[in-house]
């Protein structure tokens, strides 16, 4: 059966666009594809890209809280060694961390939490 759609981007709201997608560049590697003053995308080449939009009075869910929508996993080679560059551009470490050494959890600057995995 063919698709019904192809996914574009995933999108996340943010107070600042231009900021979170400079953490995520850093972060991933991916190149800025675009940009204005309310969304910044992000892409590796591929056809998903990562993006950011502007929302008046973004306040983040607090993690971990029923309402929690969403996160992206992330794969990296030594989890300790990205937690720490992570936290290096940003990122913080949440209290609870239900992975155990399979996985740790991890916020982006805009309070979007996000795991990590070898």
């Amino acid at each position: 059966m063919p698709a019904l759609v192809e996914p574009t981007a995933v999108i996340l709201d943010c107070a600042d666009p231009a900021a979170l997608a400079e953490f995520y560049r850093k972060a991933t590697g991916w190149e800025l594809t675009y940009s204005d003053e309310n969304t910044a995308y992000l892409g590796a080449g591929g056809s998903v890209q990562l993006a950011f939009q502007r929302v008046e009075h973004y306040q983040p869910v607090k993690w971990p809280a029923a309402g929690q929508l969403g996160h992206i996993d992330f794969k990296v080679a030594d989890m300790d060694v990205a937690t720490k560059e992570l936290v290096d551009l940003g990122a913080t470490i949440p209290a609870t961390q239900p992975g155990g050494d399979q996985w740790r959890v991890l916020a982006d600057p805009a309070g979007h939490v996000f795991c990590i995995a070898a």
